[in-house]
């Protein structure tokens, strides 16, 4: 063999050799994109997840305790006050992530700025939902107990005092746990977008649950007296000092009237799944365990990637949407898996565990997280187009939005299976124990 053919025959191998490294060098580049979303949400999410289920088994504990018992109404406080505080505490990550990464937290005096003003700024949102959210149940518990009694007064202030008390201490907690978690996330260079929101929702629904049981625990015993009125005084005289706190700070100024509208049309929004809820969830047994996962993990991946576009808009970067679509659209899969394993294996919600009740719940929580990624990207570019900071309006509707639609298709994907013979979606002994009381 000549060596101009050995030559020719090294220039192909070493050809073939940088054409291969180069496509394994770009399959790897596109892959690193969704790899680290993924790394990064992954263990959020499924932080969330146990948060949602230790939320319900609090308030199933909660149902035995004796102000619960001799004060109903709290029962329709409950989703109300974590509605609007899930909310609120959701907009605080999601624009504080996008100071984060647009570089606003890392001049000391800026930073400070920015930490008072929210803080305070979440502390009147606080207080002004849970005195709407105490007199809004209240109000509702009217409704269905018309009549009343001598203590009507007494306890409109113990329902309102307790949301109030409960709203704003765990405002203060779980903000000050925001702004350490989203500081930590930029000092490490990590995205804020993909943690933040989901582990304000799941701690912000534990925190107020136990401190408002422990509200209602003290000043149920205090029912004829004073304190409760006294608590409400105090607690409503802290709003105009916080509120001129926020006045002052030229960063935040402009939200102290801004973003009331979506709060409050997401709580009646959410009031509707409720409803839905309250109509179905002795009829099909397994509904009231799966609708806060499935609608959870739904309206937080769908807020991630609303709080991603919001911060590549006000960045002025692009987003690539159809791979943080699909990779989060797929992150739902093991998550969802983790949790029906958990519930598999610790016998939770008298299921029938069996192929169509898993092709029936993993094709309506797909369906329902799509819809919640394709809506929470077309409302965040349009409130971007219509000059509203998409931070402070696309959280509220869009999870209120997937909270009534993931409750009702679960319902009809429950009805369409027992109408159809399909599955008897409750499990032998649950049918037996409704069979004898029957």
């Amino acid at each position: 063999m000549d060596l101009p053919c050995i030559l020719r025959f090294v220039y192909k191998c070493l050809s073939l050799y940088t054409e291969g490294h180069t496509h394994l060098s770009t399959i790897a580049h596109r892959l690193r994109y969704p790899l680290i979303l993924f790394l990064q949400a992954f263990p959020s999410l499924i932080i969330s997840v146990v948060g949602l289920v230790l939320a319900g088994a609090f308030l199933d504990e909660f149902q035995s305790w004796e102000a619960f018992h001799n004060i109903p109404e709290l029962f329709i406080l409950v989703p109300i006050l974590l509605n609007l505080k899930g909310n609120l505490e959701m907009n605080l990550a999601a624009r504080f992530s996008t100071s984060a990464n647009l570089g606003e937290l890392d001049h000391g005096p800026t930073k400070r700025s920015l930490i008072i003003g929210n803080l305070a700024l979440l502390q009147v949102q606080a207080l002004a939902s849970g005195a709407i959210a105490g007199f809004a149940s209240f109000a509702l518990g009217l409704i269905t107990k018309p009549g009343g009694n001598a203590s009507t007064f007494h306890e409109s202030m113990f329902m309102t005092a307790s949301a109030m008390v409960s709203a704003s201490v765990s405002g203060g907690l779980l903000g000050i746990m925001m702004v350490i978690l989203i500081l930590v996330c930029r000092r490490i260079k990590v995205n804020p977008d993909n943690i933040a929101c989901p582990l304000a929702s799941s701690a912000g629904d534990i925190v107020t649950l136990l401190l408002l049981a422990g509200c209602a625990l003290v000043l149920q015993k205090n029912m004829e007296n004073i304190l409760s009125t006294l608590v409400f005084l105090i607690m409503s005289a802290t709003i105009p000092f916080f509120g001129y706190i926020t006045w002052r700070n030229r960063h935040i100024q402009d939200l102290l009237f801004a973003g009331w509208t979506p709060l409050l049309v997401a709580m009646v929004i959410s009031s509707l799944a409720g409803v839905v809820l309250e109509k179905y969830v002795e009829e099909y047994k397994g509904v009231a365990l799966l609708t806060p996962v499935l609608i959870g993990l739904a309206g937080n991946l769908g807020a991630i990637y609303a709080s991603r576009i919001s911060t590549s808009l006000h960045a002025e970067n692009k987003e690539n949407y159809k791979v943080v679509e699909l990779t989060l659209l797929l992150m739902n899969v093991p998550v969802q898996v983790i949790f029906l394993v958990i519930i598999w294996a610790f016998g939770m919600g008298q299921l029938n565990y069996n192929f169509w009740f898993f092709l029936a719940y993993f094709l309506v929580s797909m369906l329902c997280t799509y819809l919640s990624l394709k809506v929470g990207k077309h409302m965040t570019l349009l409130f971007w187009r219509m000059g509203y900071d998409p931070d402070n309006y696309v959280i509220p509707y869009l999870t209120a939005g997937i909270d009534v639609v993931g409750t009702a298709m679960l319902v009809l994907a429950f009805s369409v299976l027992t109408s159809s013979g399909a599955d008897d979606m409750m499990s032998d002994s649950a049918s037996r124990a409704a069979a004898s009381a029957s």
